[in-house]
Protein backbone atom coordinates (compact mmCIF):
# COMPACT_ATOMS: atom_id res chain seq x y z
CA UNK A 1 0.00 0.00 0.00
CA UNK A 2 1.09 3.63 -0.48
CA UNK A 3 2.57 5.15 2.23
CA UNK A 4 0.79 8.17 3.87
CA UNK A 5 4.13 10.10 3.35
CA UNK A 6 4.21 10.01 -0.40
CA UNK A 7 1.63 11.56 -2.65
CA UNK A 8 -0.69 10.36 -5.21
CA UNK A 9 1.20 12.09 -7.86
CA UNK A 10 4.64 11.07 -6.79
CA UNK A 11 3.47 7.54 -6.90
CA UNK A 12 1.86 8.33 -10.46
CA UNK A 13 5.26 9.62 -11.31
CA UNK A 14 7.39 6.77 -10.20
CA UNK A 15 4.91 4.53 -12.59
CA UNK A 16 5.75 6.82 -15.45
CA UNK A 17 9.61 6.70 -14.90
CA UNK A 18 9.35 2.78 -14.52
CA UNK A 19 7.11 2.50 -17.72
CA UNK A 20 9.69 4.64 -19.82
CA UNK A 21 12.22 2.08 -19.40
CA UNK A 22 10.02 -0.26 -21.64
CA UNK A 23 10.67 -3.01 -19.12
CA UNK A 24 6.70 -3.99 -19.02
CA UNK A 25 6.29 -4.13 -23.03
CA UNK A 26 8.83 -7.24 -22.54
CA UNK A 27 6.34 -10.05 -23.36
CA UNK A 28 8.70 -12.39 -20.54
CA UNK A 29 8.51 -9.76 -18.36
CA UNK A 30 4.50 -9.87 -18.55
CA UNK A 31 4.65 -13.50 -18.12
CA UNK A 32 6.77 -13.37 -15.24
CA UNK A 33 4.63 -10.99 -13.31
CA UNK A 34 1.36 -13.14 -14.58
CA UNK A 35 2.65 -16.27 -12.54
CA UNK A 36 3.38 -14.04 -9.34
CA UNK A 37 -0.09 -13.12 -9.66
CA UNK A 38 -1.27 -16.93 -9.72
CA UNK A 39 1.17 -17.80 -7.01
CA UNK A 40 -0.07 -14.56 -4.47
CA UNK A 41 -3.12 -15.68 -5.44
CA UNK A 42 -2.71 -19.10 -4.64
CA UNK A 43 -0.83 -18.84 -1.66
CA UNK A 44 -3.32 -16.64 0.12
CA UNK A 45 -6.19 -18.23 -0.46
CA UNK A 46 -7.19 -19.20 3.16
CA UNK A 47 -6.41 -15.08 4.01
CA UNK A 48 -8.93 -14.59 1.06
CA UNK A 49 -11.99 -16.36 2.09
CA UNK A 50 -11.57 -15.17 6.04
CA UNK A 51 -11.17 -11.40 4.45
CA UNK A 52 -14.52 -12.01 2.47
CA UNK A 53 -16.03 -14.06 4.96
CA UNK A 54 -15.60 -11.16 7.63
CA UNK A 55 -16.82 -9.21 5.00
CA UNK A 56 -19.82 -10.61 3.69
CA UNK A 57 -20.40 -13.44 5.43
CA UNK A 58 -19.04 -15.15 2.25
CA UNK A 59 -19.35 -18.65 1.96
CA UNK A 60 -16.17 -20.65 1.58
CA UNK A 61 -17.38 -22.58 -1.67
CA UNK A 62 -19.31 -18.52 -3.39
CA UNK A 63 -15.23 -17.34 -2.76
CA UNK A 64 -13.36 -19.76 -4.32
CA UNK A 65 -16.10 -20.21 -7.43
CA UNK A 66 -16.57 -16.53 -7.57
CA UNK A 67 -13.40 -14.29 -6.26
CA UNK A 68 -10.15 -17.26 -5.89
CA UNK A 69 -11.55 -18.52 -9.59
CA UNK A 70 -9.82 -15.39 -10.90
CA UNK A 71 -7.15 -17.92 -11.11
CA UNK A 72 -8.30 -19.17 -14.39
CA UNK A 73 -7.91 -15.41 -16.22
CA UNK A 74 -4.80 -15.56 -15.34
CA UNK A 75 -4.45 -19.08 -16.70
CA UNK A 76 -5.99 -17.95 -20.01
CA UNK A 77 -3.68 -14.87 -20.41
CA UNK A 78 -0.45 -16.50 -19.49
CA UNK A 79 -1.54 -19.02 -22.51
CA UNK A 80 -2.36 -16.91 -25.28
CA UNK A 81 -0.40 -13.69 -24.52
CA UNK A 82 2.01 -14.39 -27.22
CA UNK A 83 -0.98 -14.61 -29.57
CA UNK A 84 -2.23 -11.76 -28.35
CA UNK A 85 1.17 -9.73 -28.43
CA UNK A 86 1.91 -10.64 -32.08
CA UNK A 87 1.59 -7.71 -34.73
CA UNK A 88 -1.48 -8.35 -36.48
CA UNK A 89 -0.90 -8.33 -40.94
CA UNK A 90 -3.82 -6.81 -42.77
CA UNK A 91 -4.45 -6.56 -46.65
CA UNK A 92 -3.68 -3.75 -48.19
CA UNK A 93 -5.15 -3.11 -52.21
CA UNK A 94 -3.34 -3.00 -55.07
CA UNK A 95 -3.20 0.49 -55.13
CA UNK A 96 -0.70 0.96 -52.59
CA UNK A 97 1.59 -2.24 -53.89
CA UNK A 98 4.16 -3.24 -52.46
CA UNK A 99 3.17 -1.51 -49.22
CA UNK A 100 2.32 -3.93 -46.41
CA UNK A 101 0.64 -3.01 -43.11
CA UNK A 102 0.20 -4.60 -39.79
CA UNK A 103 -1.54 -3.47 -36.64
CA UNK A 104 0.80 -3.31 -33.11
CA UNK A 105 -1.13 -3.77 -29.77
CA UNK A 106 1.32 -1.66 -27.33
CA UNK A 107 0.37 -0.54 -23.79
CA UNK A 108 -1.37 2.17 -22.46
CA UNK A 109 0.78 3.69 -20.06
CA UNK A 110 -0.36 3.97 -16.17
CA UNK A 111 -3.63 2.95 -15.61
CA UNK A 112 -6.41 3.59 -12.71
CA UNK A 113 -8.55 0.14 -11.67
CA UNK A 114 -11.42 0.97 -8.92
CA UNK A 115 -13.26 -1.94 -7.35
CA UNK A 116 -16.64 -2.83 -6.29
CA UNK A 117 -17.22 -3.90 -2.64
CA UNK A 118 -19.57 -6.85 -3.76
CA UNK A 119 -16.94 -8.65 -5.12
CA UNK A 120 -14.08 -7.39 -3.76
CA UNK A 121 -11.23 -8.99 -4.87
CA UNK A 122 -12.09 -10.58 -7.99
CA UNK A 123 -13.09 -7.33 -9.33
CA UNK A 124 -9.97 -5.99 -8.55
CA UNK A 125 -8.21 -8.64 -9.76
CA UNK A 126 -9.20 -9.76 -12.76
CA UNK A 127 -8.51 -6.44 -14.59
CA UNK A 128 -5.38 -6.31 -13.44
CA UNK A 129 -4.53 -9.17 -15.50
CA UNK A 130 -5.35 -7.35 -18.67
CA UNK A 131 -3.56 -4.11 -17.89
CA UNK A 132 -0.73 -6.72 -16.42
CA UNK A 133 -0.94 -8.63 -19.93
CA UNK A 134 -1.00 -5.41 -21.97
CA UNK A 135 2.18 -4.43 -20.65
CA UNK A 136 0.72 -1.31 -18.24
CA UNK A 137 1.82 0.26 -14.82
CA UNK A 138 -1.16 0.23 -12.54
CA UNK A 139 -2.80 1.64 -9.36
CA UNK A 140 -5.36 -0.50 -7.70
CA UNK A 141 -8.37 1.17 -5.48
CA UNK A 142 -10.28 -1.32 -3.78
CA UNK A 143 -13.50 -0.45 -2.00
CA UNK A 144 -13.92 0.44 1.67
CA UNK A 145 -16.81 -1.08 2.26
CA UNK A 146 -15.16 -4.06 2.14
CA UNK A 147 -12.13 -3.35 4.66
CA UNK A 148 -10.79 -6.68 5.20
CA UNK A 149 -10.47 -7.46 1.87
CA UNK A 150 -8.93 -3.81 0.71
CA UNK A 151 -6.10 -4.43 3.53
CA UNK A 152 -5.45 -7.75 2.60
CA UNK A 153 -5.20 -6.76 -1.54
CA UNK A 154 -2.64 -3.68 -0.12
CA UNK A 155 -0.36 -6.43 1.46
CA UNK A 156 -0.79 -9.18 -1.27
CA UNK A 157 0.37 -6.66 -3.60
CA UNK A 158 2.62 -4.77 -1.63
CA UNK A 159 4.49 -8.21 -0.76
CA UNK A 160 4.52 -9.20 -5.05
CA UNK A 161 4.98 -6.16 -6.85
CA UNK A 162 7.47 -3.21 -6.88
CA UNK A 163 5.04 0.08 -6.12
CA UNK A 164 7.04 1.67 -8.81
CA UNK A 165 5.21 -1.31 -11.48
CA UNK A 166 1.81 -1.99 -9.19
CA UNK A 167 0.30 -0.47 -6.00
CA UNK A 168 -2.80 -0.41 -3.77
CA UNK A 169 -4.09 2.90 -2.62
CA UNK A 170 -6.98 2.10 -0.28
CA UNK A 171 -9.17 4.64 1.37
CA UNK A 172 -12.38 6.38 0.98
CA UNK A 173 -14.54 8.83 -1.06
CA UNK A 174 -11.97 11.93 -0.72
CA UNK A 175 -9.00 9.01 -1.97
CA UNK A 176 -11.02 8.49 -5.25
CA UNK A 177 -11.47 11.95 -5.86
CA UNK A 178 -7.76 12.35 -5.45
CA UNK A 179 -6.96 9.79 -7.99
CA UNK A 180 -9.67 10.66 -10.45
CA UNK A 181 -8.34 14.45 -10.32
CA UNK A 182 -4.76 12.94 -12.04
CA UNK A 183 -3.86 12.19 -15.57
CA UNK A 184 -4.00 8.41 -16.18
CA UNK A 185 -4.04 6.51 -19.80
CA UNK A 186 -6.91 4.60 -19.06
CA UNK A 187 -9.33 4.40 -15.94
CA UNK A 188 -11.40 1.04 -15.03
CA UNK A 189 -14.16 1.32 -12.74
CA UNK A 190 -16.71 -0.92 -11.63
CA UNK A 191 -19.54 0.17 -9.74
CA UNK A 192 -22.82 1.98 -9.41
CA UNK A 193 -24.28 3.88 -12.64
CA UNK A 194 -24.62 7.00 -10.51
CA UNK A 195 -20.76 6.87 -9.72
CA UNK A 196 -19.61 6.10 -13.14
CA UNK A 197 -20.78 9.18 -14.29
CA UNK A 198 -19.15 10.82 -11.98
CA UNK A 199 -15.51 8.48 -13.14
CA UNK A 200 -16.75 9.76 -16.51
CA UNK A 201 -16.87 13.45 -15.76
CA UNK A 202 -13.02 13.66 -13.75
CA UNK A 203 -12.02 11.25 -16.60
CA UNK A 204 -13.14 13.99 -19.16
CA UNK A 205 -11.12 16.51 -17.95
CA UNK A 206 -7.87 15.15 -18.44
CA UNK A 207 -9.37 13.00 -21.72
CA UNK A 208 -8.59 9.52 -20.55
CA UNK A 209 -10.39 6.84 -21.69
CA UNK A 210 -12.90 4.94 -19.55
CA UNK A 211 -14.11 1.46 -19.19
CA UNK A 212 -17.03 1.29 -16.88
CA UNK A 213 -18.56 -1.72 -15.18
CA UNK A 214 -22.14 -0.60 -14.04
CA UNK A 215 -25.56 -2.80 -13.53
CA UNK A 216 -28.75 -2.17 -13.88
CA UNK A 217 -32.16 -4.15 -13.74
CA UNK A 218 -30.96 -7.37 -15.57
CA UNK A 219 -34.49 -9.09 -16.51
CA UNK A 220 -35.22 -12.61 -16.48
CA UNK A 221 -38.34 -13.60 -19.31
CA UNK A 222 -39.25 -17.17 -18.21
CA UNK A 223 -41.79 -18.64 -20.88
CA UNK A 224 -43.97 -21.62 -20.24
CA UNK A 225 -41.76 -24.30 -22.57
CA UNK A 226 -38.91 -25.02 -19.79
CA UNK A 227 -38.04 -27.69 -17.40
CA UNK A 228 -39.27 -26.02 -14.61
CA UNK A 229 -37.23 -28.03 -11.90
CA UNK A 230 -33.88 -26.62 -13.54
CA UNK A 231 -35.33 -23.28 -14.36
CA UNK A 232 -36.34 -22.60 -10.48
CA UNK A 233 -32.98 -24.19 -9.45
CA UNK A 234 -31.03 -21.82 -11.88
CA UNK A 235 -32.59 -18.51 -11.57
CA UNK A 236 -32.99 -19.43 -7.26
CA UNK A 237 -29.20 -19.61 -7.38
CA UNK A 238 -27.81 -16.56 -9.67
CA UNK A 239 -30.51 -14.58 -7.67
CA UNK A 240 -29.04 -15.31 -4.16
CA UNK A 241 -25.38 -15.99 -4.79
CA UNK A 242 -23.82 -13.59 -2.57
CA UNK A 243 -27.66 -12.60 -1.14
CA UNK A 244 -28.17 -11.17 -4.49
CA UNK A 245 -25.35 -8.47 -4.22
CA UNK A 246 -24.21 -9.08 -8.07
CA UNK A 247 -24.37 -6.39 -10.79
CA UNK A 248 -25.67 -9.29 -13.06
CA UNK A 249 -28.29 -11.36 -10.77
CA UNK A 250 -31.61 -11.77 -11.97
CA UNK A 251 -33.06 -8.14 -11.18
CA UNK A 252 -37.25 -9.41 -11.76
CA UNK A 253 -38.87 -12.00 -13.28
CA UNK A 254 -41.19 -11.40 -15.91
CA UNK A 255 -43.24 -14.97 -15.84
CA UNK A 256 -45.76 -16.59 -18.14
CA UNK A 257 -48.94 -16.67 -16.24
CA UNK A 258 -49.38 -20.20 -17.26
CA UNK A 259 -46.62 -21.19 -15.11
CA UNK A 260 -46.23 -19.06 -12.68
CA UNK A 261 -47.28 -20.80 -9.61
CA UNK A 262 -45.65 -23.78 -10.55
CA UNK A 263 -42.50 -21.55 -10.99
CA UNK A 264 -42.33 -20.18 -7.61
CA UNK A 265 -43.76 -23.04 -5.94
CA UNK A 266 -40.22 -24.83 -7.49
CA UNK A 267 -38.56 -21.38 -6.05
CA UNK A 268 -39.41 -22.00 -2.53
CA UNK A 269 -38.71 -25.50 -2.90
CA UNK A 270 -34.83 -24.62 -4.37
CA UNK A 271 -34.71 -21.82 -1.39
CA UNK A 272 -35.25 -24.78 1.64
CA UNK A 273 -32.87 -27.23 -0.40
CA UNK A 274 -29.99 -24.76 -0.64
CA UNK A 275 -30.36 -22.49 2.80
CA UNK A 276 -32.97 -24.93 5.35
CA UNK A 277 -35.69 -23.83 6.70
CA UNK A 278 -34.03 -20.94 8.37
CA UNK A 279 -30.99 -19.30 5.58
CA UNK A 280 -30.31 -16.99 8.76
CA UNK A 281 -28.50 -19.95 10.44
CA UNK A 282 -27.11 -21.17 6.85
CA UNK A 283 -23.46 -20.93 6.67
CA UNK A 284 -23.92 -20.95 3.01
CA UNK A 285 -25.92 -17.62 2.91
CA UNK A 286 -23.96 -14.36 2.78
CA UNK A 287 -25.20 -10.74 4.58
CA UNK A 288 -25.53 -7.05 3.03
CA UNK A 289 -22.53 -5.59 3.23
CA UNK A 290 -23.88 -2.40 5.44
CA UNK A 291 -26.26 -0.66 7.44
CA UNK A 292 -26.83 1.85 4.89
CA UNK A 293 -27.48 -0.82 2.38
CA UNK A 294 -29.78 -2.89 4.07
CA UNK A 295 -31.92 -0.04 5.47
CA UNK A 296 -32.59 0.61 1.57
CA UNK A 297 -33.30 -2.91 0.98
CA UNK A 298 -35.92 -3.49 3.97
CA UNK A 299 -37.74 -0.72 1.97
CA UNK A 300 -38.28 -2.55 -0.89
CA UNK A 301 -39.80 -4.77 1.34
CA UNK A 302 -43.04 -2.53 1.68
CA UNK A 303 -43.80 -2.79 -1.81
CA UNK A 304 -45.90 -5.42 -3.16
CA UNK A 305 -46.98 -8.70 -1.30
CA UNK A 306 -44.31 -11.08 0.12
CA UNK A 307 -44.85 -14.80 -1.05
CA UNK A 308 -41.25 -16.06 0.02
CA UNK A 309 -39.20 -15.30 3.01
CA UNK A 310 -39.17 -11.19 3.98
CA UNK A 311 -37.40 -11.95 7.27
CA UNK A 312 -34.88 -9.69 8.50
CA UNK A 313 -32.60 -8.93 11.08
CA UNK A 314 -30.74 -5.41 11.64
CA UNK A 315 -28.23 -6.37 14.00
CA UNK A 316 -26.69 -9.36 11.12
CA UNK A 317 -27.40 -7.17 8.22
CA UNK A 318 -29.64 -10.47 6.94
CA UNK A 319 -32.40 -10.26 4.59
CA UNK A 320 -34.19 -13.45 4.22
CA UNK A 321 -34.47 -14.64 0.63
CA UNK A 322 -37.80 -12.93 -0.31
CA UNK A 323 -39.96 -13.07 -3.50
CA UNK A 324 -42.65 -10.45 -4.50
CA UNK A 325 -45.72 -10.64 -6.23
CA UNK A 326 -47.89 -7.84 -6.87
CA UNK A 327 -45.57 -5.38 -7.69
CA UNK A 328 -46.60 -1.99 -9.56
CA UNK A 329 -43.89 -0.94 -12.41
CA UNK A 330 -44.49 2.25 -10.77
CA UNK A 331 -43.14 0.62 -7.46
CA UNK A 332 -39.58 1.69 -6.00
CA UNK A 333 -38.57 -1.96 -6.83
CA UNK A 334 -39.19 -1.74 -10.13
CA UNK A 335 -37.16 1.35 -10.91
CA UNK A 336 -33.78 0.53 -8.75
CA UNK A 337 -31.27 -1.89 -9.23
CA UNK A 338 -32.00 -3.82 -6.18
CA UNK A 339 -28.55 -5.30 -5.68
CA UNK A 340 -30.12 -7.45 -2.96
CA UNK A 341 -32.06 -10.90 -2.07
CA UNK A 342 -35.32 -9.52 -3.16
CA UNK A 343 -37.03 -11.00 -6.67
CA UNK A 344 -40.02 -9.38 -7.47
CA UNK A 345 -42.21 -11.33 -9.86
CA UNK A 346 -44.42 -10.06 -12.72
CA UNK A 347 -46.79 -12.11 -14.70
CA UNK A 348 -46.95 -11.79 -18.96
CA UNK A 349 -49.50 -13.47 -21.39
CA UNK A 350 -47.58 -12.73 -24.72
CA UNK A 351 -43.82 -12.50 -25.11
CA UNK A 352 -44.06 -9.09 -26.96
CA UNK A 353 -45.50 -7.45 -23.54
CA UNK A 354 -42.05 -8.65 -22.04
CA UNK A 355 -39.79 -7.78 -24.66
CA UNK A 356 -41.58 -3.95 -24.38
CA UNK A 357 -41.87 -3.67 -20.57
CA UNK A 358 -37.74 -4.94 -21.26
CA UNK A 359 -37.27 -2.34 -23.67
CA UNK A 360 -38.87 0.66 -21.90
CA UNK A 361 -36.11 0.87 -19.04
CA UNK A 362 -32.55 1.44 -19.64
CA UNK A 363 -30.27 -1.47 -21.10
CA UNK A 364 -29.42 -3.53 -18.44
CA UNK A 365 -25.76 -5.51 -18.28
CA UNK A 366 -27.60 -9.16 -18.64
CA UNK A 367 -30.62 -10.42 -19.73
CA UNK A 368 -31.75 -14.25 -18.94
CA UNK A 369 -34.40 -16.08 -21.11
CA UNK A 370 -35.91 -19.39 -20.11
CA UNK A 371 -37.48 -21.38 -23.20
CA UNK A 372 -37.18 -24.16 -25.34
CA UNK A 373 -38.61 -22.30 -28.07
CA UNK A 374 -35.66 -21.57 -30.21
CA UNK A 375 -38.38 -18.83 -32.29
CA UNK A 376 -38.91 -17.36 -29.20
CA UNK A 377 -34.92 -17.37 -28.38
CA UNK A 378 -34.43 -15.06 -31.22
CA UNK A 379 -36.80 -13.03 -31.12
CA UNK A 380 -35.56 -12.16 -27.51
CA UNK A 381 -32.34 -12.06 -28.80
CA UNK A 382 -33.33 -9.43 -31.87
CA UNK A 383 -35.94 -7.45 -29.96
CA UNK A 384 -34.19 -6.36 -26.60
CA UNK A 385 -30.63 -4.82 -26.19
CA UNK A 386 -28.26 -5.60 -23.07
CA UNK A 387 -24.93 -6.10 -22.25
CA UNK A 388 -24.91 -10.19 -22.73
CA UNK A 389 -27.56 -13.23 -22.12
CA UNK A 390 -27.86 -16.25 -21.18
CA UNK A 391 -30.23 -18.47 -22.68
CA UNK A 392 -31.68 -21.04 -19.83
CA UNK A 393 -28.90 -20.18 -17.22
CA UNK A 394 -28.13 -17.39 -15.38
CA UNK A 395 -24.95 -15.70 -14.34
CA UNK A 396 -22.54 -18.67 -15.20
CA UNK A 397 -21.56 -16.42 -18.75
CA UNK A 398 -19.57 -14.05 -17.24
CA UNK A 399 -17.00 -17.13 -16.17
CA UNK A 400 -16.61 -17.52 -19.91
CA UNK A 401 -13.30 -16.72 -20.91
CA UNK A 402 -13.74 -15.95 -24.57
CA UNK A 403 -16.95 -14.34 -24.07
CA UNK A 404 -16.48 -10.30 -23.87
CA UNK A 405 -18.24 -9.09 -20.97
CA UNK A 406 -19.21 -5.58 -20.53
CA UNK A 407 -22.92 -3.46 -20.31
CA UNK A 408 -23.94 -0.72 -23.23
CA UNK A 409 -26.10 2.43 -22.30
CA UNK A 410 -26.40 2.92 -18.88
CA UNK A 411 -24.88 -0.67 -18.04
CA UNK A 412 -21.47 0.02 -18.79
CA UNK A 413 -19.11 0.86 -21.78
CA UNK A 414 -16.60 -1.03 -22.65
CA UNK A 415 -15.54 -4.73 -22.32
CA UNK A 416 -12.99 -6.93 -20.42
CA UNK A 417 -12.37 -10.72 -19.89
CA UNK A 418 -10.34 -12.55 -21.70
CA UNK A 419 -8.63 -11.01 -24.49
CA UNK A 420 -10.76 -8.62 -23.68
CA UNK A 421 -9.20 -7.57 -21.34
CA UNK A 422 -6.71 -7.22 -23.32
CA UNK A 423 -7.48 -4.78 -25.66
CA UNK A 424 -9.16 -2.72 -22.88
CA UNK A 425 -5.67 -2.00 -21.93
CA UNK A 426 -3.90 -1.83 -25.28
CA UNK A 427 -3.89 0.67 -28.15
CA UNK A 428 -3.49 -1.67 -31.36
CA UNK A 429 -1.31 1.07 -33.19
CA UNK A 430 -1.50 0.94 -37.42
CA UNK A 431 1.55 0.88 -39.05
CA UNK A 432 1.94 1.12 -43.17
CA UNK A 433 5.40 -0.03 -44.49
CA UNK A 434 6.65 0.97 -48.01
CA UNK A 435 9.74 -0.15 -50.22
CA UNK A 436 11.69 1.98 -51.73
CA UNK A 437 11.98 -0.69 -55.24
CA UNK A 438 8.62 0.97 -56.80
CA UNK A 439 7.58 4.74 -56.81
CA UNK A 440 4.79 5.77 -59.16
CA UNK A 441 4.36 9.56 -60.41
CA UNK A 442 1.00 9.06 -60.39
CA UNK A 443 0.06 10.70 -57.16
CA UNK A 444 2.65 13.28 -57.78
CA UNK A 445 2.08 16.68 -59.27
CA UNK A 446 1.90 18.18 -61.65
CA UNK A 447 -1.59 16.03 -61.95
CA UNK A 448 -1.96 16.76 -65.70
CA UNK A 449 -3.31 13.72 -67.67
CA UNK A 450 -3.18 11.98 -64.39
CA UNK A 451 -6.99 11.81 -63.45
CA UNK A 452 -8.55 9.76 -65.59
CA UNK A 453 -6.53 6.96 -64.44
CA UNK A 454 -6.79 7.90 -60.82
CA UNK A 455 -10.52 7.85 -61.60
CA UNK A 456 -9.99 4.16 -63.13
CA UNK A 457 -8.53 2.69 -59.79
CA UNK A 458 -11.17 4.65 -57.40
CA UNK A 459 -13.85 3.84 -59.91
Amino acid sequence: MISQEVSIADIIHKQRAFFKTGKTKDINFRLEQLKTLKQAVTEHKEAIISALKADLNKPEFESYATEIGAIQEINYAIKHIKTWTKPQKTPVSLQFFPASASIYPEPLGVVLIIGPWNYPFNLIISPLIGAIAAGNCAILKPSELAPNTSRLLSEIIEQSFEPAYITVIEGGVQTSQQLLAEKFDHIFFTGGTAVGKIVMEAAAKNLTPVTLELGGKSPCIVDSDINIKHTARRITWGKFLNAGQTCIAPDYLLVDTKIKENLLNEIQKCLQEFYGENPESSSDYARIINQKHFDRLTHFLKEGKVRIGGETNSSELYIAPTVLEDVSLTDLVMQEEIFGPILPVIEYTNISEAIDLVNSKSKPLALYFFSNNKNLQQQVLQETSSGGVCINDTVIQVAVSSLPFGGVGDSGIGKYHGKSSFDTFSHYKSVLHNSFWLDLKLRYAPYKDKLSTLKRFIG
